[in-house]
């Protein structure tokens, strides 16, 4: 039977267009979608279960993003030729799509949920994670599963300041701002990106301009809907006491309060909440605290979250007793690690990070090998969050999506002050060793520290801040919060994270939980932000106020040198020997590249006598004499009919007997002998013998000719 397809076009007013068609493909799953633009196919699937488990108190979604080889026509990598765990780009899209999603489900849907999206068919000039928001809530749209509130994604570049909507690549790289922006029709959701210091103004504007896009792809999504005549299904939600409600509330308000408004560290404030709730649970009898244990709980979280916003939005006071727009105390450290290339402490409050900088070669870069991506990153950060950094206990099961997000972050916010000139392959590592809120913020700053400890010459220093917001949308009361705290961004509307300059935005993440935030509160976040930025890059430069000018002891040295390629050949040697033996025999690191018609040769290494002899040898290597010009030479061969000489080691010919002197000579040992190191004229290629010819007499001298007698009878004697 033919399928009956249903499918809507989105014109984007360029001539590219993007459609969406159900109907055809993965009917068994609540709703299935496949968005096309250009030859990029993406197939999205959405199914839920019919009723949630009991217990569960959230909503238990899973987003998952996956690029297959085959829609670039390619094979996986590595020994098995099949698709394996996701890389960090898919994970970044998943995290991306969810972030958007999650909050706009009913708050008491707990069934568990599923999107799946996968990209069947590549177009190299369209990216195709721009497209995955749109897929995914396309897929919700055309299911019975309740998701009301529509969403799309949508990338957002600029090129000589016009505004492109999901740009190509190679568009993108001639852009000054790359931000992925998240929305409903009302409302913004989530924005994040990076951008080459742009205003706060700037990103205003551009945040602006992807709405109006958004809004047509989610005005598609509706006709769809429209068109099926779906209904949404019917589910039983949370169970709901007004009496256990209210019980809690009168018991534990006053006293969540007076805790909240007391400055206190995150340990202490947990402990005394912690006694409060035991307080409330022994109100009840021991049946309905076995009975109505989690119900309770969920009362007593509302009744701690009300309390601390109320404290915030009465009074201004936040829980460790600082105002609003204040920052926590900072302390910083350069140099803590004596055999790491570059280190660095950034302590802010109770969250700390300590960074490490690795230099390398190229050979050290990070391979990106995805069916929509191929290259190479020779600056990259990485960022762990071990259990201990909350003083918690926990089984470690490997690299979260959390740890693989915010190092993605701040690697953008940190990677345009890295110099186009840099010959190192950068390794950042930030450690959290402690965290109250905002370590992803504590990284670009123990970054910047790091790398300029290590001698990397940044062009201008990095910070970040996450902000918060505090709202009540009944009284229409709202607080812009700086440098949030955990508990502040658990209980807050929003958590946007701000990076840059002195001069502008380097890199920006940001989240909103709840529907409807105006823009005038955002220009009021990005403006304390900048102000909290200002200070904290006041601290960053106090403890080191520019790069070290040359790198550490122990850190290698690099220099990067060009040769012809016909020469790359004689470098590496058969099987590797020469480079192997150069290597060892030097103490350093030696790639090779290819690039058109050079070779480039990197040289690492820590003493700075190897690095001169390896780039010696490679001088020597590619030495080749210019006819007509002068060379010292050294004897290393005596021979019956001339001697060996030696340009430079590696590099030898035949000084002719003939070519010593302008006069005869007998013995070669007359005139030279071992070692002797003279001047010779390179005369080019000897036709007869195809080997190059050098002479000594050609620098000689030469002497005059002797007159001939002239045998010829004069005629006038021939006449007598």
């Amino acid at each position: 039977m033919i399928p009956k397809v249903t499918k809507e076009i989105i014109d984007l007013g360029d001539g590219r267009s993007i459609s969406i068609e159900t109907g055809k493909l993965a009917k068994q799953a609540d709703g299935s979608v496949v968005v096309r633009m250009g030859d990029c196919m993406l197939l999205a699937t959405a199914v839920s279960a019919r009723t949630s488990n009991p217990g569960v108190d959230f909503l238990p979604l899973t987003v998952d993003y996956r690029e297959k080889f085959a829609a670039a026509g390619r094979f996986p990598g590595g020994f098995f030729k099949r698709e394996a765990r996701p890389s960090d780009q898919e994970i970044l899209t998943m995290r991306l799509v969810d972030r958007v999603l999650r909050p706009l489900f009913p708050d008491d849907y707990h069934a568990e949920t599923q999107v799946m999206i996968q990209m069947m068919s590549h177009d190299e000039n369209v990216m195709p994670d721009a497209l995955a928001g749109l897929a995914a809530s396309a897929a919700l749209a055309v299911s019975d599963i309740p998701f009301y509130n529509y969403i799309s994604e949508v990338r957002v570049a600029r090129i000589d300041g016009q505004f492109i909507i999901n740009p190509s690549r190679t568009q993108l790289e001639e852009s000054d701002i790359d931000m992925m922006i998240g929305a409903s029709k009302d409302s913004v959701a989530m924005v994040e990106g990076e951008m080459k210091e742009i205003s706060e103004a700037e990103m205003v504007e551009a945040i602006k301009f992807a709405h109006e896009a958004i809004k047509l792809q989610i005005e598609a999504q509706e006709k769809m809907r429209a068109a099926l005549n779906l209904e949404y299904r019917e589910y039983e939600g949370e169970e709901e006491d007004e009496n256990i409600q209210s019980a809690v509330h009168n018991a534990a308000y006053d006293k969540l309060y007076e805790i909240a408004s007391h400055a206190s560290a995150k340990h202490e404030r947990s402990e005394k909440f912690a006694e409060v709730k035991e307080e409330v649970l022994a109100l009840f009898s021991e049946e309905e605290r076995e009975e109505k244990a989690d119900l309770i709980s969920k009362y007593f979280n509302k009744t701690q979250k009300e309390a601390v916003r109320n404290l915030i939005l009465d009074q201004g006071i936040r829980l460790d007793g600082r105002k609003t727009t204040e920052i926590r105390p900072i302390w910083c450290e350069v140099d803590y690690l004596p055999s790491a290339h570059g280190s660095s402490i950034f302590t802010r409050g109770e969250t700390q990070a300590l960074a490490t900088v690795t230099l390398g070669t190229s050979r050290e870069a990070n391979v990106i090998d995805l069916p929509s991506e191929q290259g190479e990153e020779k600056f990259y950060l990485h960022y762990n969050f071990p259990p201990f950094s909350t003083g918690e206990a926990k089984p470690l099961r490997g690299v979260s999506r959390r740890e693989v997000g915010h190092g993605n972050l701040a690697q953008r916010a940190l990677k345009t002050m890295i110099p186009a000139d840099c010959p190192y392959t950068i390794r950042l590592v930030s450690e959290v060793l402690e965290s109250n809120g905002s370590s992803s913020m504590a990284t670009v700053c123990a970054g910047t520290l790091a790398l300029m400890d290590a001698g990397i010459q940044i062009e201008k220093p990095v910070s970040g801040i996450a902000m918060g917001l505090i709202s009540d949308s009944k009284t229409g009361r709202w607080a812009v919060l700086s440098d949030i705290l955990g508990d502040e961004d658990h209980l807050g509307d929003m958590d946007f994270k701000v990076t840059g300059t002195k001069d502008g935005i380097t890199a920006c993440q940001m989240d909103i939980k709840i529907e409807g935030l105006a823009y005038d509160i955002m220009v009021q976040a990005l403006k304390q932000a900048r102000d909290g930025r200002m200070h904290i890059l006041g601290k960053l430069t106090d403890t080191i106020a520019t790069p070290n000018e040359t790198v550490k002891p122990k850190a290698p040295k690099i220099v990067t040198v060009s040769i012809p390629k016909e020469f790359i050949g004689a470098m590496i040697g058969p099987g590797g020997k020469n480079i192997q033996a150069l290597q060892a025999e030097t103490g350093t690191t030696i790639v090779i590249n290819e690039e058109g018609d050079f070779g480039i040769i990197e040289v690492l290494g820590t003493s700075q006598e190897g690095m001169d002899k390896a780039l010696a040898s490679i001088s020597n290597t590619t030495f080749a004499p210019v006819e007509n010009e002068v060379y010292t030479v050294k004897v290393v061969k005596m021979l019956d009919f001339g001697a060996v000489v030696e340009f430079v080691p590696g590099k030898e010919t035949l000084l002719h007997v003939s070519e010593l002197d302008w006069k005869r000579v007998e013995n070669v040992s007359d005139v030279l002998k071992m070692g002797d190191e003279l001047e010779v004229k390179y005369l080019g290629i000897d036709p007869k013998t195809k080997k190059a010819k050098v002479s000594r007499k050609a620098l000689m001298p030469r002497p005059p000719r002797a007159e001939k007698k002239d045998e010829t009878p004069n005629k006038d004697n021939q006449a007598k």
